[in-house]
């Protein structure tokens, strides 16, 4: 038998939970991914009219849809790419390809050079970010996947909160350039090298306890029917699809947004990234306690509450207008994130089988991930137009929206 799946139960955590030492890695690893896009959150949306003199929303907004349709795009095919070429080379690819985005914003002449740069950043997150996700899930057990998707996503939104915080203390420090990036250069060869010490890792072999609602056996479809029950067809996973792209809608928008609004509001740069880091960090520590929740009393209701909650905090934005109602909003956002984002994962998981799982992940992570194109520029616009206070409340409305859909169509779980 080959190595790259283990052939002896080690000692467990969390409950009985096998391979700790490789999850535990692997969650170090996706601290360092998170870090990458934390560099850019808080600093930025700043550049773009101090430096570069972009001063209408929606251009200044489409290094968000760019790196958005990159990563959606490539989630879609890494999936499935990696049930044929394995997950480590495409681990490692994903590194190789972030290495250079540091250098493109330090040296970036023309804002047309950062969104080249956002391109290859949606490559990285698209294939390290789905691979430790896929990894994880390939060593766990359906009840404990809420666990360990859990812990991957509060590594990394904890690391993209202490960069978008550490990168804000610098640029109030030092200046918007280059000295916040060359944090980057850092995060990208310790990330890599640690996914250098990562083993290849296998989805496991027979019955997954899960029941097809087809009542057919666990024979892997074909790409074309797995893209179209993840879209379309089977309400649960379009559910599951449609809640992940609203969720990410909403961050699209307050990722190039946020830092406009509270600089609009006379906040000084060191504030605006303490707001924009606790919103991640928030997110990041109460998926340690929902992951692990959603595998004990469901998904439904949390996945529910978490969209209806999510609504709640951006309307705090646009009512609030000093920093410390913006401290509330964020945490309140946060914790709405961080209720959706690992149950949803988990959520897909359970209703797929491990011969087509992670495609069925990366089809769920093309639509969450057309959220950030779709909030970016839709938010663009309205702001444009109507203000950001305007382009907010239509994000409240959208995510209200989809609480009361997901409740509707999805009668269990």
């Amino acid at each position: 038998m080959s190595d790259t799946v283990n052939r002896a139960p080690r000692r467990t955590i969390g409950g009985g939970l096998e391979h700790s030492g490789r999850i535990l890695h692997l969650v170090v690893v996706n601290a360092f991914v998170g870090a990458m896009v934390g560099i850019e959150r808080t600093v930025l949306p700043l550049l773009a009219e101090a430096e570069f003199g972009v001063a209408s929303a929606s251009a200044a907004l489409a290094f968000i849809a760019t790196f958005g349709v990159t990563k959606a795009l490539t989630n879609l095919f890494a999936g499935a790419l990696s049930e044929r070429t394995g997950r480590r080379p495409l681990l490692l690819a994903g590194w190789l390809v972030g290495l250079p985005v540091p250098f493109l914003l330090i040296h970036a002449p023309t804002w047309s050079w950062i969104l080249w740069a956002n391109v290859l950043l949606g490559l990285n997150q698209a294939l390290t970010w789905s691979m430790t996700v896929v990894m994880k899930v390939d060593l766990a057990t359906p009840r404990t996947y809420g666990l360990v998707i859990g812990w991957n996503e509060f590594a990394g939104y904890a690391g993209m909160a202490l960069a978008a915080a550490a990168t804000g203390f610098v640029g109030a420090t030092w200046g918007l350039r280059p000295a916040p990036f060359q944090l980057g250069i850092a995060v990208a060869a310790l990330g890599l090298l640690l996914s250098l010490f990562a083993r290849e890792t296998r989805p496991p072999r027979g019955p997954s306890g899960h029941v097809d609602p087809d009542g057919g056996a666990s024979a892997r479809p074909g790409f074309l029917p797995i893209l179209a029950r993840g879209s379309w067809t089977d309400p649960a996973l379009s559910s599951a699809s449609l809640a992940g792209l609203v969720t990410n809608l909403k961050d699209g928008a307050l990722w190039g947004l946020l830092p406009l609004l509270l600089a609009g509001r006379g906040l000084p740069v060191v504030r605006i990234g303490w707001v924009v880091a606790v919103y991640p960090m928030v997110w990041a520590v109460s998926q340690l306690v929902f992951g692990p929740a959603s595998d004990r009393y469901g998904r439904r209701g949390m996945i529910t509450a978490g969209l209806a909650l999510q609504a709640t905090g951006v309307a705090g934005f646009v009512a609030g207008t000093s920093w410390g109602a913006a401290l509330a909003a964020a945490s309140v956002t946060g914790l709405g994130t961080g209720m959706v984002y690992p149950t949803l994962l988990a959520f897909v998981s359970d209703r797929s089988e491990p011969a087509w799982r992670a495609t069925a992940l990366g089809v769920y992570r093309l639509w969450r991930d057309l959220g950030y194109a779709a909030g970016a520029l839709t938010a663009g616009l309205i702001a444009d137009a109507m203000g950001v206070n305007a382009a907010l409340s239509g994000v409240v409305a959208l995510l209200g929206g989809g609480a009361l859909l997901f409740l509707v169509r999805v009668r269990h779980g």
